[in-house]
């Protein structure tokens, strides 16, 4: 079964995190999530990600805000893909972390999701494992069928708020 690694700086990025943390259970992924900084636990998030292969991992959605180097310090030390996610965590709105994270050097790619994008980070890492996953692509098709059937309400409910005026 397919693993994802779930990694945020901060303890405060949770919240940022958890419609994506709904999303990975709605979809009955295996995931674990740990706190770990670049800048205050650096050789353990190396650590992590030396050993995040041989432990179970496929891809690691990585979370920061500020500086943000998490993702990056994590990519330079695994082949596995590393998204990205900007947090919004200081008074540049979360541009720092965007750039931070989206400017990486030739050779350590990160992929990188609008900022606080935490859904569209999991559902990139979802699209990366349903390459290979028959079941998993189904599901995911049936979410996108689900966010057609929702647009398709919300233009009816305009229309007919709109009749009402």
């Amino acid at each position: 079964m397919s693993k994802i690694a779930v990694v945020m700086g901060s303890q405060s990025d949770l919240t940022t995190l958890e419609g994506m943390i709904r999303l990975l259970k709605k979809f009955e992924l295996d995931f674990e999530v740990k706190v770990l900084s670049a800048h205050r636990t650096p050789d353990e998030a190396a650590a992590y990600a030396k050993s995040a292969r041989e432990n179970g991992i496929d891809v690691i959605i990585a979370a920061a805000g500020k500086a943000a180097h998490l993702p990056g310090v994590l990519a330079a030390h695994t082949t596995l893909p590393v998204i990205g996610i900007p947090v919004k965590a200081s008074v540049l709105d979360g541009m720092d972390a965007l750039f931070s994270i989206v400017q990486m050097p030739t050779g350590i790619p990160v992929a990188t999701v609008g900022i606080n994008g935490a859904e569209n980070a999991a559902l990139l890492a979802i699209e990366m494992l349903a390459i290979r996953d028959e079941k998993l692509a189904g599901k995911l098709a049936e979410h996108r069928a689900s966010m057609k059937k929702a647009m398709v309400t919300a233009q009816e409910s305009v229309d007919r708020r709109i009749s009402e005026l």
